[in-house]
């Protein structure tokens, strides 16, 4: 199948920075954001003049009533630019569903367009002071009057229905998903620059920890941290001239809009049905299937969401997600499984909201995993938010669309 995307592997990730992810730092975002872009320019053999286009995403990262300052609370691809001292030709912050998959493709048409040479993607995550998602409301209205009274606000009572209409509809339990955070923490604890290096976790950690909004208990959910990333794209002919091997944007999809049938309610039924439309939309456009994937990273910044995307992606049949995982199906380290998770994810380096996943495909991909390199990976796909309400980038390896041969 070939692929609908114009622009597919036209486009390539050349180079990296990340900052060491902590719950509170030392330094603002912009500096932290300021020095980790440096590294990336220079990661990509570059120097920060070569920079001529600048993209973010401009979702606020955190959640609660917090005050908005840029280059404090925030950073916006203007903020950078100015402090790195650049006047770029291109620049841009996506809006909309699917913040990672929507930066990338505005970076990827910017250089297929010509609007820009070089492109930084950043994302700058800031942790507040204060209790995580705690509710200063004096008083609800419109829709949350008939919510927020009674405690139903925000993104943990969201998923929390879902997760719970999961649990119930298949017969799963929480010691399945024991398997899920394990393997993150796993896996994060082996990457230095995690909230979590060397503090994996057991299932019996895992049960134990505090409930927070049955059946959500606290360790299905990321850990807020500050922390920022960035990565340079150029075209795949310049790329050919650079540092490292290139890593080339097969595609992207982002997902539909979603059904609004109560506030903050997403029913299992739309957040499949919603699923299917991305993954369908992501094969379409790159040309790609799911049995050409060796490594997909889905999204956890909630666990449940891993069974979500294992289902989407028709990697195991719906409903049977529970069991896939509590039989070794994801365990990184066991031979023919799949490494969902191999890069820690959201609940192995901290809430970092679908940096994880796109870094792992690009160190994988590019041989650049160190200890964790895997053998024969060429095509990754990384997945960002719920499959209904998110989206997904697939990357490759190779420069050709042509199908690798499968053994």
């Amino acid at each position: 199948m070939s692929p609908r995307f114009l622009a597919s592997r036209e486009v390539a990730i050349v180079g990296y920075g990340h900052s060491t992810v902590v719950r509170h730092a030392g330094r603002p975002l912009g500096a932290l954001a300021v020095d980790v872009a440096r590294a990336a320019i220079s990661d990509a053999g570059l120097r920060t003049k070569d920079i001529d286009g600048f993209v973010t995403a401009g979702l606020f990262p955190t959640a609660g009533a917090h005050t908005i300052e840029d280059g404090v609370s925030t950073v916006s691809a203007n903020w950078l630019a100015e402090h790195l001292g650049i006047s770029p030709r291109y620049i841009s912050g996506f809006q909309g569903i699917g913040q990672i998959p929507g930066t990338v493709a505005l970076a990827v048409n910017a250089i297929a367009s010509g609007a820009a040479d070089y492109v930084l993607v950043h994302r700058a995550l800031h942790n507040p002071a204060g209790r995580y998602h705690e509710n200063p409301m004096q008083s609800a209205r419109g829709s949350q009057q008939w919510t927020a009274p009674q405690g139903f606000f925000g993104p943990l009572a969201m998923i929390a229905l879902p997760y719970n209409e999961y649990l119930q509809r298949y017969g799963a339990d929480r010691d399945a998903m024991a398997a899920v955070v394990v393997e993150a923490r796993k896996n994060g604890a082996r990457i230095p620059w995690s909230y979590w290096n060397d503090r994996p976790l057991t299932p019996e950690e895992y049960l134990a920890a505090p409930m927070i909004s049955d059946p959500v208990g606290r360790f299905d959910c990321d850990i807020p941290v500050d922390g920022v990333a960035a990565f340079v794209l150029t075209s795949a002919e310049r790329a050919r001239d650079l540092a490292h091997s290139p890593v080339y944007v097969a595609g992207y999809a982002t997902s539909p809009p979603a059904p609004r049938r109560l506030p903050l309610h997403w029913p299992l039924d739309d957040i499949m049905a919603g699923g299917r439309e991305t993954v369908r939309r992501l094969w379409e456009n790159t040309g790609l299937s799911s049995g050409e994937v060796d490594l997909p990273q889905v999204y956890d910044g909630f666990s449940p969401f891993v069974y979500f995307w294992l289902e989407a992606l028709g990697l195991c049949p719906e409903g049977e997600a529970h069991r896939f995982v509590q039989d070794g199906g994801i365990d990184s380290d066991l031979p023919g499984a799949l490494p969902v998770l191999s890069g820690g994810g959201a609940l192995g380096n901290g809430r970092m909201h679908g940096i994880p996943q796109m870094l792992e495909c690009y160190l994988q991909l590019s041989g650049r995993a160190g200890d964790r390199q895997r053998e024969n990976v060429t095509v990754g796909v990384a997945c960002h938010s719920s499959p209904h309400f998110g989206g997904a980038v697939a990357y490759s390896s190779l420069p050709s669309s042509t199908p690798k041969a499968r053994s």
